[in-house]
């Protein structure tokens, strides 16, 4: 295990176990006290405050500064308070931050980067890079971006050092130059689980598929579902569902390669049992109904008692938190990798990906006030109020992720992989 430590490792790219040197998180602690948002980030402006982002005010006359950002709420909370604080260390100087969805930040981006529209901008970590073995496939929109020279290399920015190398190479480098610095990540293939309601029936937490399969067989029995997700978006249904591929293949990297290659076939025996899991996930584990739940809506069942688990990603943690304390619910709860695979060894991953960072604009006319305004972010001060915020696992060193859910992940952080849908890149035009 590695908590709160400096040699603790973050997200690697497949196949390789995740590399050292990194503070990942956590402090034990059983019981957290829970926090509202609001409180949180109240505190975070304090911190904000506190540290007056030093070293990064720039003389400016009038200056409007064009951010792009994804929705994301604990993410814009935090940057609001950021901005304000910004706007007072700099004056003359206006943060003007547009926000649009996660599926439409990619094209915004290159439309404003085209119009010469923004300065600085939120972008996803480089996934889903093009290997060679892959004959006839599209170029990710970050490598377009790249390609077109849109993108500053941030090599030389003194606050590129800030943040871990292995971040740096693995989500923000392209050819040798650098043109992100990533914020952290995030897993996606762990289960969240009502460990007070398996106590009460009996039940302790599955390890294995076969164990999983007999609790929601036991649950059902006792009138309980046993999982929901937020099935009306259709895509949170198989993001829990990717420890289950992830069991069967942990190595994520040589599964693409071996169905690009044929080495893997989609008639294989493990496939085909891979399949047959899949159908009990969806068929007989989720909650009838769930196809009409909302992705927002699934911590909501979770918390109500109405189901045992919620498969998904980490980011529901919050959300769980907090309609915990704003409905006066008491109960234990855990986040454990999905128990796919009646071999407990195979059950140690958390798949996941590295998330957001900051980009800035290679034809912007604000160079100086927008590399001043990544340098603030990478203050490690500032830094560590963002994650108190947002809750991403840290890409920083001296970072830490300080919650029950940073308690629970840290046992198998050092068997973390990039997700299959972060490698996977299909043959252009391919269905």
């Amino acid at each position: 295990m590695c908590i709160r430590d400096s040699t603790c490792p973050t997200w690697a790219t497949p196949p390789e176990r995740m590399r050292g040197g990194i503070s990942v998180i956590s402090q034990a602690r059983r019981r957290q006290t829970l926090t509202m948002r609001k409180l949180i980030v109240t505190a975070a402006s304090v911190a904000l405050a506190a540290t007056a982002f030093a070293g990064s005010t720039v003389a400016q006359d009038s200056t409007n500064l064009r951010v792009l950002v994804h929705q994301n709420p604990p993410f814009i909370d935090f940057m609001n308070e950021f901005n304000a604080q910004f706007e007072a260390d700099n004056p003359g100087v206006t943060v003007d931050m547009a926000i649009v969805g996660s599926q439409e930040i990619l094209t915004s981006t290159q439309t404003r980067l085209t119009a010469n529209d923004v300065d600085v901008v939120d972008i996803f970590a480089f996934h889903n890079q093009a290997q060679p073995y892959m004959e006839g496939t599209v170029p990710p929109g970050w490598q377009t971006l790249i390609e077109a020279g849109l993108l500053m290399d941030l090599s030389d920015q003194p606050f590129v050092q800030n943040y871990t190398p292995e971040s740096i190479a693995d989500a923000g480098t392209y050819n040798g130059g650098i043109y992100q610095v990533n914020a952290g990540g995030i897993a996606f293939s762990g289960i969240f689980v009502n460990e007070t309601m398996l106590a009460e029936n009996g039940l302790e937490t599955p390890t294995t598929w076969s164990e999983l399969v007999a609790t929601c067989d036991t649950l059902t029995e006792n009138g309980i579902s046993c999982m929901t997700v937020g099935g009306k978006d259709g895509w949170p249904v198989w993001v829990g569902a990717y420890g289950l591929v992830g069991a069967a293949y942990p190595d994520q990297e040589a599964l693409v390669e071996g169905l690009w290659t044929g080495e893997i076939k989609y008639t294989d025996p493990e496939w085909i049992e891979l399949l047959e899991k899949y159908q009990v996930y969806s068929g007989d584990m989720i909650e009838a109904g769930a196809g009409g739940v909302a992705p927002d809506g699934a911590p909501g069942r979770f918390v109500s008692g109405a189901v045992a688990m919620l498969p998904g990603g980490m980011w529901y943690a919050p959300a769980i938190e907090q309609q915990m304390e704003e409905f006066g619910v008491d109960f234990e709860w855990s986040y454990i990798p999905f128990p796919g695979s009646d071999d407990p060894a195979d059950n140690q991953y958390l798949f996941g990906k590295y998330d957001l960072g900051w980009a800035v604009a290679e034809n912007s006319e604000n160079k100086d006030v927008a590399l001043a305004y990544v340098d603030a972010f990478s203050d490690p001060e500032n830094y560590q109020a963002f994650v108190n915020v947002v809750g991403l696992i840290p890409s920083q060193p001296g970072a830490t992720l300080d919650t029950k859910l940073g308690e629970d992940i840290a046992p198998y952080l050092e068997n973390s992989r990039v997700g299959f849908v972060l490698v996977w890149t299909g043959p252009h035009g391919a269905g």
